[in-house]
């Protein structure tokens, strides 16, 4: 069930393999970019190039067939391509590895392992995405609190913060408004939930009722 559809030698690929393996390498590719757009913001060029990018790898995969030196080139070109382009992020490097060892596969013949492979590795992208499984904690937030330039903030805010943060850490410090400012930014959690009101009031009475931001993570760090 699982055995390749081509022959040992170069010289026995038929038309018919040829676009049988090509068909399933869209069909796979269509998946793959039904996978990338499930729950996830997404462009239309990379959408597509995730498609064709099984039947790219496939007819590379063909045209070497066994021959050592042009395999190591064409290893070679790939490796190119990665520090032509910029970073992406992780859902987008998983995909695009997805896309490569679909094309290996339907290009050494291995049809049926192709797309099983693909359903069973799309299935549990799926459950991981509608399961909290990896979710940031809601309690998890980015706060950043805007200070006079009088005002000695060591200390300051840490009677406040021991009743509603279990952790907290300041990041940075910056100065804003022609320096009249101080910017402070603070990684908390929370010890509980809903008590962001309560804080911030408590906040303002200390920082003379200049802004307080409290917000989600950022979410750079999924970058590759």
């Amino acid at each position: 069930m699982l055995d390749t559809i081509l022959q040992a030698s170069t010289q026995s690929l038929t038309m018919k393999d040829f676009l049988l393996c090509t068909i399933c390498s869209l069909g796979c590719g269509a998946m793959i970019g039904w996978l990338y757009m499930f729950r996830n913001t997404y462009r239309k060029n990379f959408v597509i190039s995730l498609v064709v990018l099984p039947a790219i790898i496939q007819v590379v995969i063909m045209m070497v067939n066994g021959n050592l030196g042009t395999g190591v080139a064409v290893m070679g070109a790939f490796s190119l391509v990665r520090f032509r382009s910029v970073p992406g992020s992780a859902t987008e490097i998983t995909m695009i590895f997805l896309a490569m060892a679909i094309g290996l596969a339907t290009g050494m013949g291995y049809i049926m392992f192709a797309l099983l492979f693909l359903i069973v590795l799309g299935s549990a992208y799926v459950l991981l995405q509608v399961t909290p499984y990896g979710q940031q904690s809601v309690l998890e937030k980015s706060m950043k609190i805007t200070i006079p330039e009088t005002l000695d903030f060591e200390g300051t805010f840490d009677e406040v913060l021991k009743r509603y943060v279990r952790k907290c850490e300041l990041l940075r410090v910056r100065t804003t408004n022609m320096g009249s400012l101080y910017e402070l930014q603070y990684h908390i959690v929370l010890k509980k939930a809903g008590n962001e009101k309560q804080m911030i009031d408590e906040l303002r009475c200390r920082n003379g009722n200049l802004p307080i931001v409290v917000g989600r993570v950022s979410a750079n760090k999924e970058e590759l």
